[in-house]
């Protein structure tokens, strides 16, 4: 599992406090009136609505929230419009390689915000196609191990149809190629498997195992970025070192 899913995981399980809930639900509905303005407001038609939906629902976002972000996409109601993605590539900490993807109505905001917290953990922005090449799209799930075993979890994925599966410290983290990640959680869930999370998502071609300081710092740094209003996902190629990790845990 990739230093950055094991960063994500470990922010799950934490849970998020309710003062964050209200920021996690406004990205997750930029997320779905975006999908809805690009494509059909009908999730059954359109692949990136149904699975910014199906996020949603994963986080508990409330069904009025998600039919209000669908109206707003479709133009049935204001606000989805002036909404653009934008992908802000940098450096962090031990030279680590940073996406950023951002839902914004502000680009000058969105940027300045990011630009201050790499400035603060000591990293840069870079330009365009400066760290994106080292990264490659791919299908993430990932599955709740409550009360599974975890690695009967992990073969029950690959006989659903995924491309590699990671079991980690209880954690099964299952990778599909981005036009099979709706099959293959379909399939899970017939299986009757709990599924914590599943989304489109930018893993590392290979990673950066850092010391002890600059994992401390860039934790900080992915907190800081993923924190930010107008943040959807940051991925890094981050690889951390166990102690590191179980002291943010």
């Amino acid at each position: 599992m990739s230093g950055h899913s094991k960063w994500s995981t470990i922010k799950r399980a934490k849970g998020i406090a309710d003062d964050k809930r209200g920021q996690l639900f406004t990205k997750l509905g930029r997320e779905i009136t975006v999908a809805a303005r690009q494509g059909s407001p009908d999730p059954a038609v359109n692949s990136r609505l149904r699975l910014a939906i199906e996020r949603a629902r994963d986080s508990n976002m409330p069904k009025d929230n998600i039919e209000r972000a669908i109206k707003r996409g479709s133009g049935a109601d204001e606000g989805g419009a002036a909404l653009q993605e934008i992908i802000y590539e940098g450096y962090g900490p031990g030279g680590v390689a940073i996406l950023v993807e951002a839902l914004t109505d502000n680009r000058n905001r969105t940027v300045s915000d990011i630009r201050g917290a790499f400035s603060r953990a000591g990293g840069n922005l870079g330009e365009a196609g400066s760290v994106a090449w080292q990264f490659e799209p791919r299908g993430l799930i990932v599955l709740d191990t409550a009360d599974a075993d975890p690695e009967e979890l992990a073969l029950r994925a690959m006989d659903s149809g995924a491309e590699d599966v990671t079991v980690d410290a209880g954690s099964v983290e299952v990778l599909t190629q981005p036009d099979q990640l709706e099959e293959v959680r379909r399939a899970l869930t017939e299986a009757k498997i709990a599924i914590a999370s599943a989304e489109l998502s930018k893993q590392p071609k290979s990673t950066i195992l850092l010391d002890e300081s600059h994992a401390g710092q860039l934790l900080r740094l992915l907190d800081q970025l993923d924190e930010l209003d107008d943040v959807q996902r940051v991925s890094s190629n981050a690889d951390f070192p166990d102690e590191v990790l179980a002291a943010y845990a």
